[in-house]
């Protein structure tokens, strides 16, 4: 199974980790730093929350609890989408998942 959660706090992806088997659960970082997020933002979203037309928004009015110890962690200002998913697909194959 393959789910992606927007979790900033890391006790909701510790409840998630908790839920599954030690070798069943990979926790990949898709680490973009706030810079690169906001240019990146093709809604705008950022910016209306920058001027508090979007209360609780993650990494402006609300926290962003880095993961401390990801299996991956994937610098997605430093690659593209196409390096990034290689490198996925390489940890995959790697703890032979496929």
């Amino acid at each position: 199974m393959l789910a992606a959660f927007i979790s900033p706090y890391e006790a909701d992806r510790a409840m998630a980790r908790s839920i599954f088997a030690p070798d069943e659960f990979i926790e990949i970082y898709v680490n973009c730093s706030l810079e690169i997020c906001e240019q990146r933002d093709p809604k705008g979203l950022y910016k209306k929350a920058r001027i508090g037309e979007i209360k609780d928004f993650t990494g402006i009015s609300a926290p962003y609890e880095a993961p401390r110890s990801p299996e991956l962690n994937i610098e997605t200002g430093k690659y593209t989408l196409e390096e990034s998913a290689e490198c996925i697909i390489e940890y995959l194959i790697q703890k032979q998942i496929l």
